[in-house]
This record gives structure tokens, sequence and C-alpha cells, in this order.
């Protein structure tokens, strides 16, 4: 199975229907939500997570099972659960209005797959191996886990909070860029990850200059 590796944006604006309410969709359904997706859930029970996220409005809760038209007007289809032929059905429609859709553990009835995903902060690993081996996808996304801890949060914060103070200090591209790359070479992570704050801003300032490090610093978004 040759795949194409995507990052879907601007989920709040689009719909996205979750068919089931089990455990592994209330697990889809907080990747979901933690990406602001607007979501439905269509199904007759659902776990207690789901409906007290339906009660707080994170999502509508449709409480019965899929039918023929459900689908119109959604961008994106998740089928978690399902009886009978519901798989079938819901991958025919979702074909025939051009939806993104994938009926967990039935590839023949799939237009897109799910990466094992690695998230820390703005920070996103996703890991496939094309169907071949899932659980390799799995066992690299421990690793993974293990070895991108928050230092790549705060590191990527402070990246955030220097793009205006290095667009305003440093007008020629090619300079701006190097820089960007002499921070990313640097120890900062490291020092990060081994807590020493001081230390680390103390690199950022002798690679950015003290003009931009005083801009950053008093940003509250820096940390």
């Amino acid at each position: 199975m040759n795949v194409y590796p995507i990052y879907l944006t601007r989920l709040h604006e689009k719909k996205t229907i979750l068919i089931g309410g089990n455990h592994e969709a209330e697990r889809k359904a907080g990747e979901l939500l933690e990406r602001d997706a607007l979501l439905t859930v269509i199904s007759p029970g659902i776990t207690n997570t789901l409906q007290k996220w339906a009660e707080e409005g994170c999502l509508e809760w449709i409480p019965r099972s899929y039918r023929e038209g459900d689908l119109a007007g959604a961008f994106l289809v998740i089928a978690a659960e399902f009886d009978g032929d519901t798989n079938q059905k819901v991958y025919r429609e979702a074909e025939e209005r051009g939806i993104l859709v994938n009926v967990m553990d039935d590839i023949p009835h799939a237009n897109f797959s799910f990466g094992s995903i690695v998230k820390r902060g703005s920070l996103t690993i996703s890991i496939s191996t094309s169907g071949t081996a899932p659980t390799l996808a799995v066992r690299l996304r421990e690793r993974f886990e293990r070895e991108f801890g928050e230092e790549y949060d705060h590191f990527l914060s402070l990246m955030q909070a220097l793009r205006e103070p290095m667009k305003r200090n440093y007008s020629d591209f090619e300079r701006r860029k190097q820089t960007w790359y002499d921070l990313v070479d640097s120890d900062v992570i490291d020092l990060l990850r081994q807590k020493n704050i001081e230390e680390a801003h103390k690199q950022i300032r002798n690679i950015v200059g003290s003009e931009v490090f005083e801009e950053l610093i008093n940003q509250p978004s820096s940390g």
C-alpha cells in the first residue's frame, strides 16, 4: 500500500463524523477534539467520557445507528465501530460524496490511513509502515515518545516567540535563515531537557543578539 502523508488543518471549519461510541471511538474523538475538530458522533450508545464531552458541547451526539445520508456535508468520516455491512455502506456513501473516509481495521474500506502519532506541543511526528507492520509503527512511536520530551514543546514555543523579533531585526533573508539553523543546531534543546533554562537563554542570546533576545524574553508566551 503506497501512502502519501499529509496533515489536515482548519478542522474547526469542517464537519467530521465519527461512527461508533466504544473506547476506540473515544480515543479517536479525543485526538480530533485536541485539534479543535467540528465533531459529530453517531452511535446508539457511547462511553461515559464521550457523553461528558457531548454534555459540555465539545461534540454533537446523534444517539442512533448510521443511516444513509448521514454523511452529507462532511469533510472527514471515521468508522470506529460498526455492525454487519455498515462499513461497506459508509465507505460507499463517502466515496460517492468525495469524502475522506477511514473504516478502522478495514483497509479495503478506506481512502486514507492514520499514522502512529507522537505529539509534543507544536511538534507532530507521524509514523507509517504503509500497512506492512503496524506493530513496528507502535514500537517506533513508543521509542520516540521516550526520546522526544517536553523540551521540544518548550523550544518550539521559544521559536514561535522569536518569529516577529527576527523579522524586525534581520531584514536579510539568508542571514535570518542561517540564524534559525544555528538555533536548531545548537545545544539549546539539550539544555532545556536538562532544565538549564539560564544557559539555554544565554545560548539563544549569543546566537540571535541581545536586541532580539530582549524582545523575546519580554513576551509572555516565551515562557
